[in-house]
């Protein structure tokens, strides 16, 4: 990837989860100054947001150079999206397929709000450099991780405040299983250890039960797709789980 200015500051989407650590590590490795924002919108999983504290510590504690990069991190409350959403994953209820063919899972205008309260707090804080996990290989069929909407969103983003925004995607067009492969490359074993014990994806906000790739139900879409992506990582490096050698 081609970046604008490598002495540029980031503003990451952070939430807490698989993809985010994985993007905040790699923002951490390629920008001087990178910062961090989650978002509580009355998640069914907010679990997710206490996690971030120990993820931040544990991403400084691994590199003395990511240490000096980590700035300030942020917490907005956007409960209004959850106030007017009707999906499995903002109130209890049974994670299915819609009449639309959409998991019940998704939450409409989620990235884009999530992208266009990152902008403004960017703006405020003279970054113009966003960096989220969304990815059109391995999802659900949500429409605001396509690639197509970010890009979009970037372009209407630059348009609305007159200033050049730049939405970075890792992830974009990558499988689950290259996730992994991409936190080992960033941290080593270090990294992917940190992120099986310290993420949450898991949907229902299950934290009881640890699985070889992380804590979950094991049975939420969330869930399946974290186990598939790690079965396939494990195979394709030939190593055993958080066993492969640190990164020199």
């Amino acid at each position: 990837m081609t970046f604008r200015d490598k002495n540029a500051g980031a503003l990451v989407l952070f939430s807490g989860g698989q993809d985010s650590t994985t993007c905040l590590a790699w923002a951490l490795e390629n920008f001087v100054h990178v910062e961090t924002v989650g978002f509580d919108y009355g998640q069914r999983h907010r679990v997710e947001l206490s996690c971030r504290t120990a993820l931040r510590s544990g991403l400084a504690g691994l590199s003395s150079r990511w240490r000096e990069r980590l700035g300030p991190d942020h917490t907005l409350s956007i409960e209004a999206l959850g106030a007017i959403s009707d999906t499995a994953l903002t109130r209890e209820a049974a994670i299915a397929l819609g009449d639309d063919g959409l998991p019940n899972t998704f939450v409409p205008g989620r990235n884009l709000l999530f992208l266009a309260f990152a902008a403004a707090l960017a703006y405020r804080r003279g970054v113009v450099d966003l960096v989220g996990g969304m990815c059109e290989t391995d999802f659900s069929g949500y429409p605001d991780c396509r690639h197509d909407t970010i890009m979009s969103m970037a372009r209407t983003l630059s348009l609305g405040v007159d200033r050049p925004f730049f939405i970075h995607t890792p992830l974009m067009f990558i499988d689950k299983a290259a996730t992994w492969a991409l936190a080992q490359e960033l941290g080593g074993a270090a990294l992917v250890r940190l992120i099986v014990e310290d993420t949450h994806t898991c949907y229902l906000g299950e934290r009881g039960q640890r699985h070889d790739w992380g804590y979950g139900c094991g049975a939420c879409p969330a869930c399946e797709l974290r186990a598939r992506g790690w079965e396939k990582f494990v195979t394709e490096a030939g190593t055993e789980a958080g066993m492969s050698p640190d990164k020199g």
